[in-house]
């Protein structure tokens, strides 16, 4: 429920409220404005809102309508900024994560983690472990893979993104990685789902190739609803009819996403579109449209990539990317 406080109410108003509802064992987020103070609360509403309704300094009680309630703008209505040792998540600068679908190598992810800091990146993204439709394909380095990576951002101060796959795995990888990525098939993994909130890490939550965006929030209220609310959201395309392209990306997910929830949002071209000649125009689009940053595939050697080549952009082809992204972040005032 929304708590409404007068504008006259002062600050043993407001705590009384607030110890009430904690007392209880209701998730506050408090926000404080100029002129009025409005309290986010969720627990069991039924018992409780009308007596909430008549405590000192309150004006009104509303429900939170949505399903899904600590993710959704009624029960948050600023922005949620996640802070990663200085490096912003959905504030005014946009944020890239760039690298290859996979770690192959050691000279491989140092070559291409030093290419993409050079080009404008903050975050190195790579699996270790590769969810792979056919068993008989590169499946990843797994451990040896997560070490290359903390030693490519110690080389390069680069923050680590990369994937965890279940709640086995969750505690090792978040030993190495500065944020834990949920792929589009796990998204709806409630276990792991549960598991990841008892992390400390923040998280990418990719929406599942046929998600609903309500589908995509609840999982996302999960995660938060366990105690984890650094939370980012990744759209990567959905499954359409459509077979030219990968996936269809569906950058209409930006301005709903914002709309609907204060949670970031990250646009995914590479897997979005399947397509390395399309990543640069969805890109452009994506944070024409108020996207918080992207994640972008990168390989030094994209034919000879163990996996998604074809949707890889080369070092060069990143670096001409970063320039035209520069222009269009400008123009919607953000910086890059």
């Amino acid at each position: 429920m929304i708590v409404v406080m007068r504008s006259s109410a002062g600050q043993k108003e407001i705590d009384g409220v607030v110890n009430r509802l904690e007392r209880e064992g209701f998730k506050i987020h408090l926000s404080k404005g100029v002129e009025t103070t409005i309290i986010g609360a969720v627990g069991d509403e039924t018992r409780l809102s009308t007596a909430v309704a008549v405590m000192p300094g309150v004006e009104k009680v509303l429900p939170i309508l949505k399903p899904y309630k600590q993710a959704s703008r009624e029960f948050k209505n600023e922005d949620t900024i996640i802070d990663i040792n200085g490096v912003i998540i959905g504030g005014r600068e946009l944020q890239i994560m760039a690298g290859p679908c996979a770690v192959e190598s050691r000279d491989q992810i140092l070559e291409i983690a030093c290419r993409v800091k050079e080009g404008g990146a903050k975050i190195l993204r790579a699996g270790a472990f590769k969810p792979r439709t056919s068993p008989y394909s590169f499946q990843g380095l797994g451990e040896e893979g997560l070490k290359l990576l903390a030693e490519a951002r110690e080389k390069t101060g680069l923050l680590v993104i990369t994937e965890v796959m279940d709640g086995e795995s969750v505690e090792l990888v978040a030993e190495y990685a500065d944020i834990l990525q949920i792929g589009a098939r796990n998204m709806q993994n409630f276990p792991l789902l549960k598991t990841i909130a008892k992390c400390e890490k923040p998280v990418l939550l990719k929406r599942g190739p046929a998600a609903t965006f309500e589908e995509w929030i609840m999982a996302a209220e999960y995660i938060i609803n366990g105690g984890n609310n650094q939370v980012i959201l990744c759209e990567r395309g959905i499954r359409t009819f459509e077979t030219y392209t990968r996936n269809t990306l569906d950058l209409s997910a930006v301005p709903v996403i914002k709309m609907l929830t204060h949670l970031p949002v990250i646009i995914d071209p590479s897997h979005g579109t399947g397509r390395w000649e399309l990543v640069e125009a969805m890109s452009l689009g994506a944070i024409a449209c108020g996207a918080d940053g992207l994640m972008v595939e990168v390989h030094c050697n994209p034919s000879e990539a163990m996996s998604d080549g074809p949707q890889s952009l080369t070092p060069e082809n990143f670096n001409h990317l970063i320039t035209k992204l520069r222009g269009i972040a400008a123009v919607v005032d953000r910086n890059l």
